[in-house]
C-alpha cells in the first residue's frame, strides 16, 4: 500500500505542468492541484485543478480528453431558481496573469463514461487543450467519493 500511495503522490506531481506554445505565442499554463473524486465504472467523474496563466497572453481552455472516459466535458454550475445545475460551456477563459480553479460548484472537467472505477491513491489522465498553449496532459489525484479538495499528496506544486 505504501507503493501505492507514493506512485499517487508521484503521479499527482508529475500531473502539474508547464505548457508553452510557439514563439508568436505567449501563453504559459501551469496545472495546480489536479485532482479527481472515485467514482464506479461506467459512472460520471470530475476532474478538478488550478489553472494558472503565467503569460502575458490571454488563454482558453476549449477541450479535454482522457483514455479513461468515453468523453471529457468542460462544465460550470448555474443558478436555475433554487437550484443549482450543472451547464456544459464551451470554453474557460484564463486571463493573463491570473489563477482560474476548477473546483466542487463551479467550472469543472465531467468525465463521462469512466471506463474503470477509480480508487483514491490512484491517478487519472487527462489532456487539456488550450487555445494558445496547446495540449498538456496531467495526472489526476483520485480522492475518496465527497472529498472535497485534494489531499496533501496532490497538494505540491511544481513546474516543468
Amino acid at each position: 500500500m505504501k507503493n501505492l500511495t507514493r506512485r499517487a503522490a508521484l503521479g499527482a506531481a508529475a500531473g502539474v505542468v508547464l505548457a508553452r506554445a510557439g514563439r508568436a505565442q505567449q501563453a504559459t499554463i501551469a496545472v495546480v492541484q489536479p485532482w479527481s473524486r472515485a467514482a464506479g465504472a461506467g459512472a460520471v467523474g470530475a476532474g478538478f485543478m488550478t489553472l494558472r496563466n503565467t503569460g502575458s497572453t490571454p488563454d482558453r481552455l476549449i477541450a479535454a480528453r482522457s483514455t479513461a472516459a468515453g468523453t471529457v466535458e468542460l462544465h460550470t454550475h448555474v443558478r436555475d431558481g433554487d437550484v443549482m445545475r450543472m451547464r456544459p460551456v464551451e470554453a474557460i477563459d484564463l486571463p493573463p496573469g491570473q489563477d482560474v480553479r476548477l473546483a466542487p460548484g463551479g467550472y469543472h472537467l465531467m468525465l463521462i463514461g469512466l471506463t474503470a472505477a477509480t480508487r483514491p491513491g490512484t491517478t487519472l489522465p487527462v489532456t487539456l487543450v488550450f487555445e494558445r498553449a496547446g495540449e498538456v496532459t496531467v495526472n489526476l489525484a483520485v480522492e475518496r467519493a465527497g472529498a472535497r479538495g485534494p489531499s496533501a499528496a496532490a497538494g505540491s506544486h511544481h513546474q516543468h
